[in-house]
């Protein structure tokens, strides 16, 4: 008798990690925040196979962008797409960016930073910011995105 190993089913939260890179930050509602996005993707008819998203310091995501984008410019995220069938990419994100620009919008500091969580998704998605039109198609997908989080 031959017994084939059943693979076992990876849930959506599996799908997306969250890690720390050079700072100290308490992600909250990590499990409902990674279902969410599982979701926003799911809406849109994507899947993803594996998301990666890198909290860390201004320094550390300036470094990426003059390494890898010869650009010499803070940024609040860089996203690095790998496969778009299913998606699959590491997406860095500037927490001292994303807390100047709460300040700035004046919002919370999990509001901005869901709000770039989901506006990586989105480039992933097709979603573009480069014209005015595309900046507001963006801001409307990424408002009707958090309105949708029941967690917060």
């Amino acid at each position: 008798i031959s017994t084939m190993a059943i693979p076992e089913k990876t849930t959506a939260h599996e799908k997306i990690s969250i890690y720390n890179q050079e700072i100290d930050f308490d992600f909250l509602h990590t499990i409902e925040v990674k279902e969410w996005l599982v979701q926003i993707a799911l809406d849109r008819d994507k899947t993803i196979s594996s998301l990666e998203y890198i909290l860390c310091s201004d320094e550390y995501l300036l470094d990426i962008n003059k390494n890898y984008l010869d650009h010499d410019t803070y940024t609040d995220i860089i996203t690095f797409p790998m496969q778009e069938s299913p998606l699959e990419a590491t997406i860095y994100i500037s927490i001292e960016r994303v807390r100047e620009n709460a300040e700035i919008y004046s919002t919370s500091l999990i509001k901005e930073l869901h709000r770039v969580m989901v506006h990586g998704l989105l480039h992933l998605l097709g979603y573009k910011d480069k014209t005015e039109n595309d900046q507001s198609e963006m801001r409307s997908q990424e408002d009707k995105a958090l309105a949708a989080r029941a967690f917060v």
